[in-house]
């Protein structure tokens, strides 16, 4: 008998227009992505830094951090990050940060090829969001063109939502691919097809990114309405529908349970910022914002492309689609539009919080809905007169409306102006195209003038975003040859965990993420709110309203968290975005008490700091280092508005440190340069600095000048005096008592102590819930806490001489529990998929129709 020859089938016609046309828009995304950079000369395509805000200082070093985790070279595993703020939880910060596939990529570049890394996993996020929205259009219509459904692609992916905020904050653009991922979920939920892949495709939205997966998902939810509404289904089928959409979100999220659990639990802990009331915008900034070349923070960030956007007004007005499409997607838009103004809404896109900085992060799924409404209105072919008119009338208002907004660049008019000419252009060639049916030039022609109209403009629009960012926000340079240094130092002095080395601060933020190291620094939206405080309450300083505690170059905080090395960088060029940044770098090496000290007594929890960070130093430490001055008075000059003189006595040689967190301008001891300050509350706190050596004479003599016409800020002990051998006796007695080995193991911590200790083991590093430890062979329960660090009490009795602590990042355990269950309910659904008569789970979930007969003698006997 013959055996049975399988014959592949090739894919359909429409499989693979829709694969051209997803590779097209994937390719002309990321070619405009590039030529915009090229314009605006930011790197890889010019000398200008790209690294502005958090895409400096967050994304940059953790995905360093990311690809030294992934090579096995980092100090710390999955649960705790040893490296940054003492000792943080690192699987929420992964999956806040680092969760996307995409993160992946860092490892295939070399480690001083980091921003390069960085900006290719930015472009191919943004690509594969240009490829995902044109298969989606092709889906919704098969027979329109797909060059036209590949332009309007690139155009979702080029928004002003990706040049404006998304470019530089990487995590939210795979909320920008969730999208129109998640509709093609939904478009199957409709349809009863691929039952399986639906949830798997929610659940990698939400493990990439929940935060914007959740904007994108209430924005799906939008788009499943209006399909139903508008697709002649019958009242059973849309609530069926409306079930397997609700089944393929809740087993989707639930699978990504383990890790979303993580983030919101550790969200509960992380530092507050101030409350932010929603204020919404003027509708004249608005109504700019759909204009090329517009950037602001404050307002949506609309822009689609002046071609697209003419094509999405002329919806309302094409006869050719049928009146119930173009009434209920025109509502849909218009409600959408609205609920980014109406603070109930705001909340409710925002998860019920309304957001630090960027208020209007979910506009990348009303540009979403705005191309669907495009390529609704073009994929059965240009829209007539009429409906051309009525859009380009639409889109003439809503430039007249905007023309006086503060959001409009030089560059607004001139480029709307072009873009429209093309436009027109290639509407009217389109025209004489229908009209010539056997021209093969003039089709093609019209699909060149309407790219050159898109891509242009988008090119334009995103170079000038980028330089307008440069020039009203923060930045950092590119990583060069100071980091560099500062890494090779750190490495040289590493002696991880008999002593942390700090490498100070370097260009950006969350220095030792680049440089390698154990240092203060850390900037997370999960900053913990004890190491926030406790950071604070000991003189450190801080940035982003206390989620960015910096180091502190001091003695006594060192000694506290057992800091034996330190690098010290001193410029040796101004600092330039366009620039690698460069300095001298020294290691300065002391004797500090090991990372586990022992101090009397099992109190700690009653232990509280109070208003003197001086003060609070030696509370922590356990010994009286500082000295205030004596006859301390305040003499106000300039009439009292800028100067105030501080002056007293301390001992002759000791070292003058100064404290005012809240303190702008500078403050000096006589005779030496002046030290600056920079405390803007609550955003910023100025951390203590020293300022010099007492004279022989001891007195100490403060000028505190403020840049404000103000009073200085300052607290009520402003000044202290750093006697160093009461310092060198504290190290040695901590030296003494302390853990005589230290082994950090991941997330366990084990450190042997002098046989018989008794009183309360502290390690130096924050206490953040998660952590259990044990005294000798006890159980492990949640550790204690002393002046917020990491304690283990250890009785009064006979003592012990080990402890161990274990890290475990709460909300695992639940998140575990929800994500079993969410796989059984898949396994549950694929065993009744299997079992229903007729079915075939593979074909439904790979195959876009039901096999077609074979040809007689294929495979027969």
């Amino acid at each position: 008998m013959p055996t049975a020859v399988s014959v592949p089938t090739a894919p359909a016609p429409t499989d693979r227009t829709r694969l051209r046309g997803a590779l097209a828009g994937g390719g002309l995304t990321c070619v405009v992505l590039c030529l915009a950079g090229l314009l605006a000369r930011t790197y890889p395509f010019g000398p200008v830094t790209r690294n502005i805000v958090d895409l400096g200082q967050q994304y940059l070093p953790y995905h360093a951090y990311w690809r030294r985790f992934l090579r096995g070279d980092a100090e710390g595993d999955l649960f705790v990050n040893w490296s940054s703020g003492f000792g943080s939880n690192f699987l929420g910060d992964v999956g806040t940060y680092l969760s996307s596939p995409f993160d992946l990529i860092v490892v295939l570049f070399p480690a001083d090829r980091i921003e390069l890394a960085l900006y290719v996993i930015t472009a191919a996020k943004i690509t594969a969001a240009g490829a995902a929205m044109t298969a989606l259009l092709l889906t919704l219509r098969r027979s329109g063109p797909w060059p036209v459904a590949a332009v309007l692609g690139a155009a979702y992916a080029l928004s002003g939502w990706t040049f404006n905020y998304g470019a530089t904050v990487p995590m939210w653009l795979d909320g920008l691919v969730a999208f129109p991922l998640l509709c093609l979920v939904g478009e199957w939920a409709r349809n009863g097809r691929r039952p399986l892949l639906g949830p798997l495709v929610v659940a990698l939205a939400w493990i990439a990114n929940f935060y914007t997966a959740y904007m994108a998902t209430i924005g799906v939810a939008v788009f499943l309405v209006v399909r139903l509404l508008t697709e002649g289904d019958r009242a059973r089928r849309r609530l069926a529908a409306l079930l397997r959409a609700t089944r393929s979100v809740l087993i989707g999220i639930g699978l990504a349970a383990p890790l979303v659990t993580v983030v919101f639990f550790a969200t509960r802990v992380a530092d507050p910022t101030p409350p932010t009331a929603f204020a919404a915008a003027a509708w004249t900034d608005v109504l700019a914002r759909l204009l090329p070349a517009t950037s602001s923070v404050a307002t949506p960030a609309l822009y689609i492309g002046t071609a697209a956007l003419a094509l999405a007004l002329t919806l309302p007005f094409n006869a050719a689609v049928p009146r119930r499409e173009r009434l209920v997607w025109t509502a849909a838009v218009v409600l959408v539009a609205l609920s980014l103004q109406w603070e109930p809404t705001h909340l409710l896109w925002h998860a019920g919080a309304s957001p630090n900085g960027i208020p209007y992060r979910q506009t990348f799924v009303l540009c979403g809905l705005l191309v669907l409404a495009a390529w609704l209105s073009s994929a059965r072919g240009l829209p007539r007169l009429p409906a051309l008119a009525g859009g380009a009338a639409l889109l003439a208002v809503l430039a007249l409306a905007a023309r006086d907004s503060v959001d409009i660049d030089r560059w607004t008019f001139p480029a709307l102006g072009a873009a429209a000419a093309l436009a027109v252009a290639a509407a009217g060639t389109a025209v004489l195209a229908s009209r010539n049916a056997t021209s093969r030039v003039l089709p093609v022609l019209a699909v060149a003038l309407l790219l050159a109209a898109q891509a242009g403009e988008a090119a334009v629009t995103g170079a000038r975003i980028e330089r307008e960012q440069l020039s009203k926000v923060s930045w950092a340079p590119r990583l060069g040859p100071w980091h560099d240094e500062v890494a090779r130092a750190a490495a040289r002095a590493d002696d991880w965990p008999r002593h942390r080395t700090d490498p100070g601060e370097t260009p950006g933020g969350n220095d030792v993420l680049v440089t390698g190291g154990q240092g203060a620094d850390y900037y997370s939206s999960l900053t913990s709110r004890t190491y926030s405080e406790t950071l604070s309450a000991l003189g450190f300083g801080y940035y982003a309203k206390g989620r960015h505690p910096v180091t502190l170059d001091s003695p006594v905080a060192d000694a506290i968290f057992s800091v034996g090395a330190r690098i010290r960088s001193t410029p040796t060029a101004p600092v330039r975005e366009d620039t690698l940044p460069e300095a001298e770098v020294t290691t300065v090496e002391r004797p500090v008490p090991p990372l586990v000290t022992v101090h009397p007594g099992t109190d700690g929890d009653t232990l509280r700091y109070g208003d003197s960070a001086f003060a609070n130093q030696e509370l922590a430490l356990g010994a009286d280092v500082y000295d205030l001055p004596t006859d301390q008075r305040r003499t106000p000059t300039d009439g009292g508005t800028l100067t105030l003189t501080l002056t007293g006595t301390c001992p002759a040689g000791s070292e003058v440190w100064f404290w005012a967190p809240d303190h702008t301008g500078s403050a000096a001891l006589a005779g030496r340069p002046p030290a600056r300050f920079d405390g803007k509350p609550p955003s910023v706190r100025a951390p203590m600095q020293s300022l010099g050596t007492v004279p022989p004479s001891g007195e100490v003599r403060v000028d505190v000048h403020a840049t404000k016409a103000a009073a200085p800020a300052l607290p009520a002990e402003p000044v202290a005096c750093l006697v160093q051998d009461r310092l060198d006796r504290a190290v040695q007695r901590l030296t003494a008592t302390g853990a005589t080995d230290v082994r950090v193991d991941g997330h366990t911590l084990t450190a042997q102590l002098p046989p018989g200790s008794t009183g309360t083991a502290v390690v130096a590093a924050p206490r953040i819930t998660g952590w259990r430890c044990a005294a000798g062979d006890a159980e492990p329960a949640p550790a204690a806490r002393r002046l917020g660090l990491l304690a283990v009490p250890l009785g009064g009795g006979p003592g012990t001489d080990s402890v161990t602590c274990v890290f475990r990042p709460p909300g695992l355990m639940l998140g575990g529990a929800v994500g079993a269950t969410a796989l059984l309910a898949l396994a549950a659904v694929w065993w009744l998929q299997r079992r229903r008569p007729g079915s075939s789970a593979r074909r439904q979930e790979f195959t876009d129709r039901a096999p077609q007969p074979r040809p007689a003698g294929i495979g027969a006997d």
